[in-house]
């Protein structure tokens, strides 16, 4: 009846394929890759900062030290590229600008101190897909560890701390007297193969890790701390970027502990660096001015191919965060975010189109972001004072929004959820959620999956 018999091996692939794109919302999109680092962790030639008259009183500024043992670590680049060691102590300094083939390593015990004279962050070009600083038009300091046009850079140890003593920057905020925008912690430009691991990074002036215009990005085992009062510091801000590993990680900040961004308004239009093939996992994050986890509300280049999986969320003002407004135009897409953990988080989900200010009075009013194909599953919460806050834009709701096995214990005596200008789907979901987040088109589809699964079998039978 069925002519020549059907290999049942062809059978049995077919069906795996179509079990995956069933199940797999991600299937067909290029597939994320963690834990392959292309950076070189060895390196042939090693000094210590020490040889170049570095002093580790916390006193002492090292400034040029550190300069001086750069530009002579130079000569190693096409040699396999060195260390530069920096041993036990409380190492004082302004910006450090790293070459390529490098390693710095800080050793139990040691401590990078920056500087709390902000002339010694030179003023630097706003980036090209912001415009101008963030905070200020026009320039912004330099970060304290700084790359720009790199390749194969380590930063790393055993457990050493880079401390921004940010607190002078975060007065200057409270009180209106910034000159400029605050630099970063650590900011890597337009950089690849790189590996941020096994340290710490305490009170950052700004954003503490700042990857913008990079690829092939790890960052692992990192502990990451500011104040939750520090303003805008957030944790680990991948800007533009591809082919980025964040895992195993410990972050609380006065900001997103992590925030995926992509430039912004007409700017970030302009430049078209979108941030893609990101892979968020094992991370521990607490924020409670922020999200635990957030997109946006920059992402004017565009936001797509993002897996988020294995994290807690702790004591933050909301767990799951996607932002944009009008004029952002970009796009956020292809989201996957599962096995969550949420503890004392005031609102679980909150994708908003009202967030963020503008760069200058230049931007299109008529650049919509596009916000779709997100999914959030395996989500579990306690003492949480709503379950979500889903407000689209009348003129591009948000879509395909899918919830998946979400129990949320909500304590207050809040709306559950409250949405407007947005569709998607859910499946047991407690609270149950807003009408909108009802549409069943999605589940109809997954039955219609499973039954040409069965046929299948039958096949192969």
């Amino acid at each position: 009846m069925w002519g020549n018999p059907v290999p049942q091996s062809f059978l049995f692939l077919l069906l795996l394929l179509l079990l995956l794109s069933c199940l797999n919302p991600a299937m067909g999109q290029q597939q994320l890759m963690c834990g392959r680092v292309r950076a070189k962790v060895t390196r042939p030639h090693t000094v210590s900062i020490t040889e170049f008259g570095a002093v580790g009183d916390g006193k002492f500024l090292n400034t040029h030290a550190f300069e001086n043992a750069i530009f002579y670590l130079r000569t190693f680049a096409d040699k396999g590229g060195a260390q530069l060691y920096i041993p036990p102590g409380q190492w004082l300094t302004g910006s450090i600008s790293l070459i390529s083939h490098l390693t710095l390593f800080l050793d139990r015990g040691a401590t990078i101190l920056a500087s709390q004279d902000p002339k010694t962050f030179p003023v630097i070009d706003g980036l090209p897909s912001y415009g101008r600083g963030c905070e200020l038009p026009g320039g912004r300091h330099s970060s304290v560890i700084h790359g720009e046009n790199l390749a194969d850079i380590v930063i790393t140890g055993e457990n050493g701390t880079i401390d921004g003593q940010g607190w002078v920057w975060w007065d200057m905020v409270h009180n209106r007297t910034l000159d400029y925008t605050r630099g970063h912690l650590v900011e890597l430009i337009n950089s690849t193969n790189i590996l941020i691991s096994n340290l710490t990074f305490v009170n950052s002036p700004f954003w503490t890790i700042h990857p913008v215009y990079c690829s092939n990005l790890t960052i692992r085992n990192l502990t990451i701390w500011a104040p939750g009062d520090s303003p805008n510091t957030d944790g680990i801000v991948p800007d533009s970027c591809t082919n980025v590993c964040i895992e195993d990680c410990s972050i609380s900040s006065g900001g997103d502990a992590l925030s995926i961004k992509s430039g912004w308004d007409e700017y970030g239009m302009a430049y078209k660096r979108p941030s893609s093939n990101i892979w968020i996992r094992r991370v521990v994050s607490s924020a409670p001015s922020g999200a635990g986890f957030a997109i946006g509300s920059e992402m004017s280049g565009g936001v797509s191919n993002i897996k988020v999986e294995d994290v807690v969320i702790l004591n933050t003002k909301s767990g799951i965060q996607m932002k944009t407004t009008a004029g952002r135009g970009g796009y956020i897409v292809n989201v996957s975010i599962s096995t969550i953990e949420m503890h004392n988080t005031e609102k679980a989900i909150v994708f908003t189109g009202f967030s963020g200010k503008h760069p200058d009075d230049n931007w299109d009013r008529k650049a919509y972001p596009l916000v779709e194909q997100i999914w959030i599953k395996n989500v579990v919460g306690e003492n949480i004072m709503q379950a979500g806050e889903l407000l689209g834009l009348q003129e591009a709701p948000f879509r395909d929004i899918c919830l998946i096995n979400i129990a949320l214990d909500v304590i207050s005596g809040w709306p559950y959820w409250n949405c407007s200008e947005v569709v998607g789907s859910s499946s047991y979901v407690l609270p149950k959620p807003c009408p909108e987040l009802q549409d069943s088109k999605f589940f109809k589809n997954s039955k219609i999956c499973f039954r040409i699964l069965s046929y299948i079998i039958i096949l192969t039978m």
